[in-house]
This record gives C-alpha cells, structure tokens and sequence, in this order.
C-alpha cells in the first residue's frame, strides 16, 4: 500500500505511522504549575538529540499542561518508566484538570532534584534534571488545526540509582525500561532481547570495512 501524508487516505483503522516508528522510548515528565501543583505525564514523542552538551526533545500535541507549566517555568524533571511501574506511568496519562496532583493521582513517590523544583519519580531507575532551551512551533496539521510544539530541553543534571550500575556501566537489561509501539501495544527491554554489535572496523585503505563478531569489543 501506499497514501500520502496530506490526504491520510490510507484505508486502514488507526494512522499507521506511530506504529512504523517504533520502539520510542517514553519520558515520564514531572512539572509544576504556577500555583505549585505537581504534574506528571508520559511523552513518547521523546528522545536524546546531543550527548554533549546533553540535550533531549519532547514534543506536544496540544497545549497541555506539561507545555505550559515548561513555558511558564522552564524546568522539568524527566525520569524513565519501566516495567515494575508501568500501571503508576500509564494512569499518569490520564487528561484530568491541571490542579490534580498526578503523583498522588497515580500512586507515584516524588524525591526532590537538586536542581530544579519539578521532583523525580522516586522509585524510578534513572531521572534528568532539564531546564527548557528552545520552543519550536510546528506545521499545522492536514485539517488546518494547530500543530505539535516540539520542546528541546538541555539536561543540566543526571540522577542513577546506584543498583543498576555494573562494572562501571548501566545495566539497562536490569532497568527494564518500557518502549512505545504504535495503537496501545508497548514493550520491554530486558536481558532476553538485547544484544551488542561491534562497530564495523575501517580498512587501512578506506575503502573496505570489516566486522567481528562475539561480544562486545570494548571499543565505543
């Protein structure tokens, strides 16, 4: 099959397209309100763009209130939500009005940054603490309605629990972290389906490449 984007005839029930870019890794968003009310969300539209300086993008469908309380404040917390707490992280989705406090909505334990205001998820296995670099507005979409806003948000602080760190790497299998698949379907990172490949190695010449296999050779 094949449609275009601007039509969005596609025939099938649901848009495909959330369902081609997969797995996207989910950035459980703490904020705060202007009157001090504690928000959390869960954002799939989200990733790391620069290692360094460290930065990473999320981007909203809307003016919820996570974008207005970063527009407001400029500070979020981003912790990673795995599979111990993915029912905390799902029923922090819920739209309900911005004075609810979505820690407690979802049964979630706050700790404090050391940063910035917006806490960390407690019992999650990693956090960043961000402060808001730019706010990009983006194309409106088919039907002429506003778009998505994409914000980059620079990572000024970086929270690990100590249990999941090994030999001097984080072990990621341990963490479990969920991963977002296109309609409701989600997954989970674990020691069963993950594997390490070694970098292909450049030939003298610069012209052919060669790749060893077994595990992991150290070189990064």
């Amino acid at each position: 099959m094949f449609y275009t984007t601007d039509t969005r005839q596609h025939g099938l029930a649901f848009d495909p397209f959330k369902a081609l870019v997969v797995p996207r890794p989910i950035g459980w968003i703490s904020t705060i309100s202007e009157d001090d009310v504690p928000n959390l969300a869960p954002f799939s539209f989200f990733n790391a763009i620069a290692d360094n300086p460290p930065m990473i993008m999320l981007s909203f469908g809307g003016h919820n209130d996570t974008l207005r309380n970063l527009q407001a404040n400029g500070e979020a917390s981003c912790s990673f939500a795995n599979k111990a707490m993915m029912d905390q992280m799902n029923m922090s989705s819920a739209g309900v009005d911005g004075s609810v406090n979505e820690f407690e909505l979802a049964g979630v334990v706050g700790a404090e940054s050391k940063l910035i205001k917006p806490m960390r998820v407690a019992d999650s296995p990693a956090a960043m603490e961000c402060k808001l670099w730019k706010s990009i507005e983006l194309p409106p979409r088919a039907d002429g309605s506003a778009g998505y806003t994409t914000v980059i948000l620079s990572v000024e602080g970086v929270y690990i629990n100590d249990d999941y760190i090994v030999d001097g790497r984080v072990d990621t299998a341990a963490m479990e972290p969920l991963a977002r698949l296109g309609y409701m379907d989600y997954a989970v990172i674990n020691k069963d389906n993950m594997f390490s490949l070694n970098r292909p190695e450049v030939d003298a010449d610069k012209k052919t490449a060669t790749l060893k296999s077994g595990p992991w050779s150290g070189k990064y």
